[in-house]
């Protein structure tokens, strides 16, 4: 059953694998990589059956005479030659240069092909040649639009209307088979993230998110709780109440078990369905960007699917606080002391760091499970964008756990860069008053005070590892690649590698 947190949204395109370029195709899509001798169609050494060296020579003829050089994600589109029976026409994508080539430049220029296809019924593309798990990420992903809240008036023409089909041309029965049905697994539980990041909070607070997540989890056949705001009350969950508490929409703890298998991983992501920083209310300036403060959550709801849908031999649990962070006469103060689940207190110095406190209540109650990995993802901190800009999430924890979700973030096209947690910057939590404060009181290394507070409620025997998707989370520019503007699904990819690798020890 295909996955979406929205049930009008169409899914991205049907993708298939062919042995043939029919005479129906509306558009042929091929790779070129440059060269100091000229563009290079690639891959060079399949598909001669269809693409003989006579047509290949008179493609680049033509490509070369307007000007295409096979720069990276350079468009280039041309009439289809005689040669190509009942093909409208042939666009060449530019793959860079050779030496550089990888899945994930695979994945952009697939991506940028998708979106320049806009209104085409029938796309066959030879890109799958290359790496067919990527070329369909990228296009399912390069074709991804939201439009549930769009009336007749503005909604997509037929020409504006994403692409429909894509066939990933294989020179063979079975070739990429296990590797198509994973891509597009995956991208549509990244296009799930991105549906809940993009719905608005006013029909995205807390109680709808997690019915919602509900029912796709129930629809899976996985293990459900919600927790309302009277059972977080009764269990003591005062980080979660605290944020909520300002908002006429009270908050919700939700956990999701997918069952595989006897090792425990955990997954917590943060769930605030809209910030607007509370008493210490944020600038009314692109405030609206905060419908984004729940892409944590969402990456790790859709992320748990997945490993059912993949049918992975290890057991994974979500555990995601939602809540809306509202000013209001009920709102939590700066100077107002909570006590978290666990028994923690808190200060609260500044209601606008609430992402914490949320997490802190989830990471206690995931760790009762006794994971032996738990990794939280959050649009934490703004202080992640100084840092590393809007596309490098922050990963932090324990050391080698840390280094290794880093270095599969990055294997997988999401960026991930380790991150230390300086012990001089610990003393800065200390409170007054209380175990902890939830801020420092100056600015510097904001990112990494957040993962020292949050390190404080993490057994020392889990390995641990929190991720910073603050910018990566959510794209306010141009579309580029595969990511369109609005949420990325980040770090989706990225968290069902890790649980791949774990599930591979």
């Amino acid at each position: 059953m295909p996955m979406t947190a929205v049930a009008d949204r169409s899914l991205g395109p049907e993708l298939a694998r062919t042995e043939a370029i029919g005479a129906d195709t509306d558009v042929l899509v091929i790779g070129l990589t440059s060269s100091e001798d000229g563009p290079v169609i690639v891959p060079e050494d399949l598909f001669g059956d269809v693409l003989t060296a006579e047509l290949r020579g008179e493609l680049l003829d033509q490509l070369g005479t307007v000007g295409a050089k096979g720069k990276a994600e350079e468009l280039t589109r041309i009439p289809a030659p005689s040669g190509l029976a009942g093909v409208s026409s042939v666009l060449a994508v530019g793959l860079g240069s050779a030496d550089k080539l990888d899945a994930e430049q695979i994945r952009r220029s697939a991506g940028v092909a998708a979106r320049a296809l806009s209104g085409t019924e029938l796309v066959v593309t030879t890109l799958s040649g290359l790496d067919i798990g990527a070329a369909a990420e990228g296009f399912y992903l390069g074709a991804y639009t939201f439009t549930p809240f769009r009336s007749d008036k503005s909604a997509p023409k037929p020409d504006e209307r994403p692409v429909a089909r894509v066939e990933l041309l294989v020179p063979e029965p079975g070739f990429g088979e296990e590797a198509l049905l994973r891509a597009q697994l995956t991208a549509e539980a990244v296009a799930t993230a991105r549906d809940f990041v993009n719905t608005p909070p006013s029909h995205l607070f807390p109680a709808e998110f997690a019915s919602r997540a509900r029912e796709l989890a129930e629809a899976a056949g996985l293990t459900v709780e919600v927790l309302d705001e009277k059972a977080l009350e009764e269990g003591g969950y005062g980080g979660v109440l605290g944020v909520g508490k300002g908002s006429s929409r009270p908050p919700r703890l939700l956990r999701i078990t997918y069952a595989g298998g006897p090792k425990q991983v955990a997954l917590v992501g943060k769930g605030i369905t809209f910030d607007t920083g509370g008493i210490s209310i944020k600038p009314a300036q692109n405030m609206e960007n905060m419908t984004s403060d729940m892409a944590g959550a969402a990456a790790v709801i859709a992320t748990t699917l997945l490993a059912a849908r993949l049918s992975l031999p290890i057991t994974v649990t979500a555990t995601v606080p939602m809540a809306e962070n509202m000013p209001s006469a009920t709102a939590q103060r700066p100077g107002d002391v909570l006590t978290q689940y666990g028994g923690v207190t808190v200060e609260v110095l500044n209601t606008d760091a609430e992402g914490r406190l949320i997490l802190a209540d989830a990471i206690v109650r995931a760790s009762e499970d006794e994971p032996e990995y738990l990794i939280d993802v959050a649009t934490l901190t703004g202080a992640q964008m100084v840092a590393l800009g809007t596309r490098t999430p922050g990963v932090m924890g324990t050391d080698e756990f840390r280094d290794r979700v880093a270095r599969i973030s990055r294997e997988v096209g999401e960026n991930g860069w380790a991150m230390p947690l300086p012990a001089e910057l610990r003393g800065d939590l200390n409170s007054k008053i209380a175990d902890l404060a939830n801020v420092a009181p100056h600015r510097w290394g904001g990112m990494l005070s957040a993962g020292l507070f949050l390190k404080e409620f993490v057994p020392e025997n889990v390995q641990w590892a929190h991720l910073d998707v603050a910018g990566p989370a959510y794209n306010t520019g141009g579309p580029f690649g595969y990511i369109g503007k609005g949420g990325t699904g980040v770090p989706v990819r990225t968290l069902i590698a890790v649980l791949e690798d774990i599930a591979a020890e």
